[in-house]
């Protein structure tokens, strides 16, 4: 369980470290479905285990927030965790984030906040994609504009000859 823990500690882009209390079976079924949707996965452990797992790791120091009845939330993208974390805690006020850990850099509630903020992998292939064919389209409607203000030309020379 330690090395299964460490290997999610290590491999993983972001952590999220989250107090569950009081939530229902059906909620937290609800938390795993959403965030296996996302390609993350969401896991309760020992914070004895999950302690001894960080002890050595770069992002040891979320240690700390292994108190009470918590629950990780882990994914290898660095933003999906934290999305549907920060949307599930949004909508579930027995869900409360308590920090978590991107890589080696130790987040607080309102960084996972702001990592959350971020758009997503995907989201940023799509806008470099957008960035990349945008001039493209516009210089091929630069260059078939000046044929198209040409043939408007010659159709009012005609239409004015036939008059």
């Amino acid at each position: 369980m330690v090395e299964e823990l460490g290997q999610i500690f290590a491999s993983s882009g972001v952590v999220v470290v989250a107090r569950y209390e009081g939530m229902t079976v059906a909620e937290m079924q609800g938390l795993r479905a959403e965030m296996r949707a996302a390609g993350g996965s969401v896991r309760v452990a020992k914070n004895r285990l999950a302690k001894i797992a960080l002890d050595g790791r770069p992002c040891a120091s979320i240690g700390k927030l292994l108190t009470g009845m918590t629950v990780l939330a882990y994914s290898e993208d660095p933003v999906a965790a934290a999305k549907v974390t920060d949307k599930f805690a949004r909508g579930n006020e027995k869900f409360v984030i308590l920090g978590g850990a991107m890589g080696d850099t130790a987040l607080d509630a309102a960084g996972v906040k702001a990592v959350a903020s971020m758009p997503s992998r995907e989201e940023l292939i799509a806008q470099i994609v957008s960035c990349i064919g945008s001039p493209a389209a516009s210089l091929a409607g630069a260059i078939g504009a000046p044929a198209s203000n040409i043939a408007g030309i010659l159709k009012t020379i005609e239409e004015r000859a036939a008059a």
